[in-house]
């Protein structure tokens, strides 16, 4: 057996700041994918997999007990494909902000749940928004909370554009330019990051009310101005925007950037050759460049591994 591929996904604005209703824009990224597989004879990373959905499988029990309005599952099944060898092949790198937990929640709702919201139909507000909730719920296993947009982007694999906490829908973004000067890029930081301790020292700054101040008159103000300007393909105000943002997450942020990437940001900013900032949660894993020269980008970074994710 093998499942249908869910891909990883990019939130390319809005980490952090959707937790506090600013907007946000998450793209699919094909680069990386995963399926739900069964072998019998499992070793390695698959023997892994398999021992994490058999947690997974009884925390999925609690949850239907606890919220059986909510979701439903062919739990027999799910528990009997995990004793045949049932695991998630996937590519996406873990701990990268790409979301592998995501495409791992979107694949087993797919698979296992009842009475399922489907991707062919029509997905109204309220469908987006059950299904949201129940992704959250079913990822909360791997990072205590989640707002649940990775694995509604894995699962729909459409851009998504989140404009309140309650208000969510699919949208277009302007085609890319093949040949275009413009970039946005993964730079990979070579660590491994952790989410939930991320999160938690997210929360723990927003007892602060000056932390509080800056997220609502400078996050957010700047991460709305960069989906608007990305959205319009108005360029031109998105890299202005992109590197206020930089600047903003550089000054209150710095847990999330791993120390040997301080002068690296820093550089971006003053040089203008390309802005960074966090992809997912930081702490590790990708960071996210924006620049209106890749040639030149690559070459200041050229000690770093880069991938592109979108020209313009």
């Amino acid at each position: 057996m093998k499942g249908p591929l869910f891909y990883s996904k990019i939130l390319l604005f809005g980490e952090y700041g959707i937790i506090r209703d600013s907007k946000g824009l998450s793209i699919p990224y094909n680069f990386y994918n995963g399926a739900l597989k069964v072998e019998s004879n499992l070793e390695g990373e698959a023997l892994k997999s398999n021992q994490s959905l058999l947690q997974f499988a009884s925390y999925l029990e609690d949850l239907q007990e606890r919220k059986p309005e909510l979701v439903q599952f062919d739990m027999d099944s799910f528990k009997q494909d995990i004793a045949t060898g049932l695991y998630f092949d996937s590519s996406i790198p873990q701990g990268y902000g790409v979301g592998s937990s995501g495409a791992l929640v979107a694949a087993i709702y797919d698979k296992y749940a009842k009475e399922k919201i489907t991707v062919l139909e029509n997905l109204t507000r309220e469908k987006l928004l059950i299904l949201k909730t129940v992704f959250g719920e079913m990822e909360s296993f791997f990072h205590g909370t989640s707002s649940g947009l990775d694995p509604l982007n894995s699962y729909l694999s459409l851009p998504i554009l989140i404009n309140s906490k309650d208000n969510i829908e699919p949208t277009g973004i302007p085609s890319q330019q093949v040949d275009g000067k413009g970039a946005v890029f993964l730079l990979d930081s070579g660590i491994v990051g952790e989410t939930a301790p991320m999160v938690t020292i997210f929360m723990e700054n927003l007892k602060d009310q000056g932390f509080r101040k800056m997220l609502k008159n400078q996050f957010v103000k700047y991460t709305d101005a960069c989906v608007e300007s990305f959205l319009k393909g108005d360029m031109k105000s998105l890299f202005s925007n992109t590197k206020q943002l930089s600047k903003v997450v550089f000054n209150n942020f710095k847990p999330m950037i791993p120390e040997q990437f301080h002068k690296v940001w820093e550089k971006g900013i003053e040089t203008n050759d390309y802005y960074l900032k966090l992809c997912g949660s930081g702490g590790g894993g990708y960071i996210l460049g924006f620049t209106p020269d890749y040639e030149k980008a690559k070459e200041a970074l050229k000690d770093y591994k880069l991938e592109v994710v979108y020209k313009f």
